[in-house]
């Protein structure tokens, strides 16, 4: 079931506002990117979806009525179970949408090419998150999955090989156009050579 335009369109105008009033001039932004929610649906009375501003990309859960979750403090996390396995979110608030939680997937932008990019990339996270095949040990910390996106070992992260060649930095436009799983995707686990 899809999520209300009002959800959807109300979140789009707060970040575009956030992104000309608080966020100009930061260095962070990625100028090629522009706010858009993606993918939003029913998820347990809330609405689920992906938000692509130019500084992040985030699953985004918002209640229909914005006093939700009033008993939390802002900055609490809470776990919530996915076909996929168990997520962290974050509380925010913003005076135009009220209360919402956040899971971070990448920040900052500058991997994305281009919006097409970032959009099939929320698309493909939308995918995997409801897909129970994708449940073995997926990580919702944001360092676990920055670390598994860049192909980084799991365990003794201090040992380096100064004999070996330092891996080619590959953007994301060129894995999205490798062969891969919903899962790999996900995960992170997509390397320069295709191998998983």
């Amino acid at each position: 079931m899809i999520c209300p335009d009002y959800i959807i369109e109300g979140l789009e105008v707060q970040f575009r506002s956030i992104e000309q009033q608080r966020m100009q001039g930061l260095p962070l932004l990625n100028p090629a990117l522009q706010v858009e929610a993606v993918g939003f649906r029913q998820w347990q009375d809330l609405c689920l979806g992906v938000l692509i501003t130019p500084w992040f990309m985030n699953l985004m859960l918002i209640p229909h009525e914005g006093d939700s979750w009033r008993e939390k403090r802002i900055g609490d996390k809470q776990t919530h179970l996915f076909p996929s396995g168990p997520y962290d979110f974050i509380l925010g608030e913003e005076e135009g949408i009220g209360r919402y939680q956040m899971c971070s997937l990448f920040s900052p932008m500058f991997e994305f090419s281009d919006q097409q990019t970032a959009v099939t990339t929320a698309t493909q996270v939308m995918l995997a998150i409801m897909d129970e095949e994708n449940q073995d040990g997926l990580s919702t910390c944001e360092s676990e999955i920055n670390r598994r996106w860049h192909g980084e070992a799991e365990e003794d992260e201090t040992t380096t090989d100064e004999s070996s060649e330092p891996e080619r930095s590959v953007a994301i436009s060129e894995r999205l156009q490798q062969p891969v799983s919903r899962r790999d995707l996900l995960r992170g686990t997509i390397h320069q050579d295709g191998e998983q």
